[in-house]
């Protein structure tokens, strides 16, 4: 079974490809690759705060009843 990856982490790995595209010596075609990889692991990280947001709104409204 594969690991789940935290929020943290996602963000984490996502500062670390900010960090390479500030590379003055990084290619074209490498920084392409490095944006992509960005955008795919920051719709994850939104996507697992989104679903954090409606479980939240889920329990509180459990709370509330």
């Amino acid at each position: 079974m594969a690991k789940v990856e935290k929020f943290e982490d996602k963000l984490e790995r996502a500062k670390a490809l900010l960090d390479k595209l500030n590379e003055p010596t990084l290619t074209l075609e490498d920084s392409m690759i490095h944006y992509k990889e960005g955008i795919k692991i920051l719709k994850e990280a939104s996507n697992l705060l989104e679903e954090a947001k409606q479980e939240f709104e889920i329990l509180s409204n459990e709370i509330d009843s």
